[in-house]
């Protein structure tokens, strides 16, 4: 399909979800990528919706994707969520033309864990965050939130590594994916926003292709699917159709457990980022 860059929309104010359930998944145009976007409280709560996440855009090829998945269990998850992506949007919508996106990330994040830790009860978050520079991005995370890369042909490019028990003996060898979605500790995560000693893992630089597809996800979406069957659906479906098929699985892993099949009712909310094609040239 030709593309008319004069026809893109892109959001000039940031775009939250902050313990908000939306029927359908959103999408919107950023750049040379399109952005489909969706958050749902788990089926089993009653409490509300602890995942937050936002769309900041910095430039007019340039944003920011954020997801956090505030931590159950704990005291008030939902408010470390809320603290984190509020701290983000505010600080990166001040981003000058000469600073760094990058410092301002990482300055934002540690900013951000001072804010939850001052809530002074145990509140935390998970945090998955990219950085989209022109044709690059770079991944930014704390704790077990989902942050996968793949091609159109299904080339896993990207996958981050959940700071978690079951996340480090999957990339020790120790555990394949299968073992990892059904073990009894898969809950745990050992690195949260709201620890004094919280860190903060950099990915690389690395430049999209076209059709590259993009998932954050909080673990409502990575403890219902595995990891072969996220990849599949991204790969053979248009964006809306992927957004749409995400979200039927994992409800009807949440609701409807079946033998042999993960299950794990949680707050859903992902974002997905595709690259679009080079625009075709229109023809004098």
């Amino acid at each position: 399909m030709a593309i008319d860059r004069d026809q893109e929309q892109t959001p000039r104010t940031p775009v939250l979800f902050i313990a908000e359930d939306m029927e359908a998944a959103a999408d919107w145009q950023l750049g040379f990528g399109r952005i489909a976007a969706f958050s749902r409280s788990s089926p089993d709560k009653t409490t509300g919706n602890e995942d937050a996440a936002a769309l900041i855009p910095i430039g007019p090829d340039s944003g920011v994707l954020v997801v956090a998945d505030g931590v159950g269990g704990m005291p008030t998850g939902g408010v470390a969520s809320r603290i984190t992506i509020e701290t983000l949007t505010s600080n990166l919508l001040d981003v000058g033309p000469d600073q760094s996106l990058r410092d301002a990330i990482l300055d934002s994040i540690e900013q951000a864990n001072r804010k939850v830790l001052g809530v002074g009860n145990g509140a935390a978050t998970t945090l998955a965050v990219i950085e989209i520079q022109g044709n690059f991005i770079r991944p930014y995370h704390v704790g077990d939130s989902l942050i996968l890369l793949t091609g159109q042909h299904g080339k896993l490019k990207l996958q981050n590594i959940p700071h978690s028990p079951t996340g480090y003996a999957v990339e020790a060898g120790l555990l394949d994916e299968s073992d990892a979605i059904h073990h009894e500790e898969r809950n745990l995560v050992s690195n949260v926003v709201g620890d004094s000693e919280m860190r903060i893992e950099i990915g690389p630089s690395i430049e999209l292709a076209p059709r590259d597809t993009l998932v954050l996800a909080s673990d409502g979406l990575s403890d219902n699917l595995y990891l072969e069957e996220i990849v599949k659906t991204v790969r053979v479906t248009p964006l809306a159709g992927v957004a749409a098929a995400l979200i039927k699985t994992a409800a009807m892993r949440m609701e409807n457990p079946a033998p042999g099949t993960p299950s794990h009712p949680d707050d859903l909310t992902f974002i997905l980022f595709r690259r679009h094609p080079p625009p075709r040239k229109k023809r004098s």
